[in-house]
């Protein structure tokens, strides 16, 4: 599976909110024009495989978003930026690598072989921007064992606008390392077969143009749409196990816009939330769970977690409605009971609010559902269990969910000083979509963990 399409859905999101800088090869820098901004998405691409018999590969890729003056979350992507304010700037970031065999149906041309998974790159970029287009470098290494290859990268952008329609191409060229290609597109000595030679893949240059833009639906939803075919070196397309043909790529999808500078926005000074939580693992589904059909913590590893998370609210009333959207990152701790190392979980999600009962005016109760990723220090034993059972892969980087019910402390005692302060029961979810994403790793199941929790504002 191609990093084209990580470009692809980069690009496509650029116009969520007015352009700023925008990074290097991921325009999704900069998109979120206020300080502590955020967005979401969904965007379905379509590749066709460089791999002999691969076919045309479909994913999903969720896109959560936020951003501040110097730092980024993206869903595939985090860094630090630094803007001169003279037209050129500086990011150092952490991003996946959308390459690697495809785990959901390997092609024959593949079969016998070692899986080349997906990795995790390193990188520095900087970008120059003109008044006719912008100019912008990059340079990866693969930090995650997988290829320990290197990757430099140099391109240009033009942004064009008329209406709500916003386009822009581009064109980029890589230098990639023989170690890179050879990890993907190489076959070693022992994985050769007579329809099948060894072959050990060199550095070479690939060429890649696209286009992708916007379309401004209201003041917050967007459609994204893309396309781009990437023409692979030579040391790559003469592999026995690749096609020498261009790869083409194409998405569609939609996001939305919890940008701060619309009027729904939370007045004042942004206050901290603070959310400490404790649970236990459930054998029971998510589904089941949130309609009280299953609830049972009692599973015979007894596996704990405990947590603590920091929020914002991002909108307040949202559309008039009695809804709140809040951003959260948090930190979970997971007590193993023995069974294996106990580990930490990061999570980065938005959570929306919906606190319309007829009683809220007297009691505030919240029916709340968040939704970000969840990366794991260690792949949680219920989950490497119940994977390991039902024959399917793990992933460390996971989607997120977070289901949840609390009501106000101080309206139940009668205390407006803890107005803001709740009480309440979630569930902490970590899943791989139904095994439709490769982000996830094409993980199909995942784990929950029942948990009870206190609120405040500071």
């Amino acid at each position: 599976m191609s990093m084209r399409r990580a470009t692809l859905l980069a690009a496509a999101g650029l116009w969520l909110a007015a352009p700023l800088a925008c990074a290097t090869s991921d325009p999704l820098v900069g998109m979120i024009e206020a300080d502590g901004g955020a967005g979401v998405g969904i965007a379905a691409t379509l590749t066709r495989s460089p791999y002999v018999d691969g076919g045309v590969r479909n994913d999903l890729v969720p896109l959560y978003l936020y951003e501040n003056q110097h730092f980024y979350l993206h869903a595939y992507r985090v860094g630090f930026k630094f803007d001169r304010g003279q037209g050129d700037g500086f990011d150092l970031f952490l991003t996946h690598r959308f390459e690697g065999f495809p785990s959901d149906r390997i092609p024959s041309s593949l079969a016998g072989m070692a899986n080349r998974g997906p990795g995790l790159d390193a990188g520095v970029g900087y970008e120059r921007r003109f008044r006719w287009g912008t100019v912008f470098g990059e340079a990866l290494r693969d930090v995650s064992h997988s290829s320990g290859g290197n990757e430099l990268r140099l391109g240009y952008n033009y942004d064009w606008q008329r209406g709500r329609l916003r386009l822009r191409p581009y064109v980029m060229a890589s230098l990639r390392s023989a170690r890179l290609n050879n990890y993907y597109y190489g076959v070693r000595p022992d994985e050769a077969t007579p329809t099948r030679p060894a072959y050990e893949a060199g550095a070479g240059f690939n060429n890649e143009a696209g286009l992708y833009g916007s379309y401004r639906l209201t003041e917050r939803w967007r459609l994204l749409a893309g396309i781009s075919a990437t023409r692979w070196s030579g040391a790559v397309r003469d592999s026995p196990i690749v096609k020498d043909r261009m790869e083409i790529s194409g998405m569609v999808g939609a996001a939305y816009d919890f940008s701060p500078q619309h009027e729904d926005f939370a007045p004042g000074g942004k206050p901290l939330i603070v959310k400490l939580l404790v649970g236990k693992s459930s054998g029971c589904n998510l589904l089941p769970i949130m309609e009280l059909r299953c609830t049972s913590t009692d599973t015979p590893d007894k596996t704990r977690v405990a947590g603590i998370e920091i929020g914002r609210t991002l909108v307040q009333r949202l559309n008039g409605w009695p809804v709140d959207i809040v951003g959260y990152v948090g930190l979970l701790h997971h007590d193993e009971r023995g069974l294996q190392p106990d580990s930490w979980q990061f999570n980065a999600y938005v959570k929306g609010y919906w606190y319309g009962f007829p009683w809220s005016d007297r009691v505030r109760t919240r029916v709340g559902f968040g939704t970000g990723l969840s990366y794991a220090q260690r792949i949680p034993y219920v989950e490497a269990r119940d994977q390991a059972r039902r024959g399917r892969g793990t992933s460390y980087l996971l989607n997120y969910l977070d289901p949840s019910i609390d009501v106000s402390i101080g309206d139940l005692l009668g205390r407006r000083s803890l107005h803001d302060a709740y009480f309440g029961f979630g569930v902490t979810h970590r899943s791989g979509i139904f095994g439709s994403s490769q982000l996830f790793g094409d993980v199909n199941g995942g784990s929950n963990y029942i948990y009870t929790y206190v609120e405040w504002t500071l």
